[in-house]
């Protein structure tokens, strides 16, 4: 296990260092959507933990608070940080995230998203710890009945990835009921954009989403773009999705911990901004940002790929008081754009 320097600063300055913080466990606090929480928790005057393997996160983008190298599944680890820390909640980032190899290894997925939450759970419940904000997805609606998605819309995965969370979201439910552990699970539309700095961004390897795909394709580092798929029953052809800055991503879970803090019950949120663009709409947009040219190449749709997913996310709107502010196709885009010129990592 490893430890930032911010640790370092506890034991200089003794117990007292947390009189003024709250602490919070972030699993997967390196990766894309983790790490800008991270430092949202740090500018909000939050002590963050994170918690990450860096089998796809990174050291560099931690920024903020103390980091643990180490599996989720290791509960030796999560053991000795609930036991070193005074942790008040957890935010759980944590898991697999591809549609396509989540139908082509399940196993993985079951095994590693549900499995490993399994084990957090336990550790959380054997300190006291009861609030617990989960990493979720609009994946676990599947083919929409109706668009806009509402929370109330049933949940019928089709792909292993959104099965494991909807899992996850229903083994929720029963820990509330048992053990009085409350939740927020944040089902996420389409997770874009950067920090406005261009300190911190999307890095996979390889990059599998579509605006982190555009953007290297303008830079050089991809000969043309593959869309999959271009006779979906949409307005042109090509997949509708709702895009979310992660920075309004990064502020709903602060919105989230503090609706479990002034103790209000368990509840599930759709994060996104109700307002659905295509792929081509997207490739269009990102031609004229990086005034670049954009080669395109079709391909079969994939498996597992619903036609459109736009969320409802009025709840949200209303309970959490939580509102996008970054999510225009233009910031989102810019900033991606920004990110990609100067990347740390």
């Amino acid at each position: 296990m490893c430890f930032t320097s911010a640790m370092w600063r506890r034991v200089l300055l003794g117990s007292s260092y947390f009189d003024f913080m709250t602490s919070i466990l972030v699993t997967g606090g390196a990766g894309y959507i983790g790490c800008h929480t991270v430092r949202e928790l740090a500018r909000s005057g939050y002590h963050p933990i994170s918690l990450d393997n860096l089998s796809e996160g990174h050291r560099e983008a931690v920024l903020e608070g103390d980091l643990a190298t180490g599996d989720l599944s290791d509960e030796a680890l999560l053991e000795s940080i609930f036991q070193d820390q005074p942790v008040d909640a957890v935010m759980h980032f944590a898991s697999r995230c591809y549609v396509r190899e989540s139908m082509e290894n399940p196993r993985l997925y079951y095994e590693q998203n549900v499995g490993n939450a399994l084990v957090l759970l336990r550790v959380m419940l054997s300190h006291g710890v009861k609030k617990f904000i989960l990493s979720s997805t609009c994946a676990t609606y599947g083919n929409p009945e109706r668009v806009p998605i509402d929370e109330t819309h049933p949940q019928n995965p089709i792909n292993s990835y959104g099965e494991s969370k909807l899992f996850i979201e229903r083994m929720l439910k029963h820990y509330d009921r048992a053990y009085g552990l409350r939740s927020v699970s944040l089902r996420y539309f389409n997770a874009a954009g950067a920090s406005l700095d261009a300190q911190l961004g999307e890095s996979h390897h390889p990059e599998t989403h579509l605006i982190p795909r555009i953007l290297k394709v303008a830079k050089g580092e991809l000969e043309k773009l593959q869309i999959f798929g271009d006779d979906y029953p949409t307005h042109d052809g090509s997949c509708i999705r709702d895009y979310i800055h992660v920075l309004d991503l990064a502020s709903a879970h602060i919105a989230a911990y503090r609706w479990l803090s002034e103790g209000q019950g368990s509840e599930v949120f759709n994060l996104g901004t109700g307002q659905g663009h295509s792929v081509k709409q997207v490739v269009t947009a990102a031609g004229q940002i990086t005034e670049q040219e954009i080669p395109v190449e079709v391909s079969p749709g994939r498996a597992g790929d619903p036609p459109q997913l736009v969320a409802n996310p009025r709840r949200a709107n209303q309970l959490l008081g939580w509102w996008p502010k970054y999510s225009d196709l233009e910031t989102m885009i810019s900033t991606a754009w920004a990110w990609e010129q100067k990347r740390r990592y």
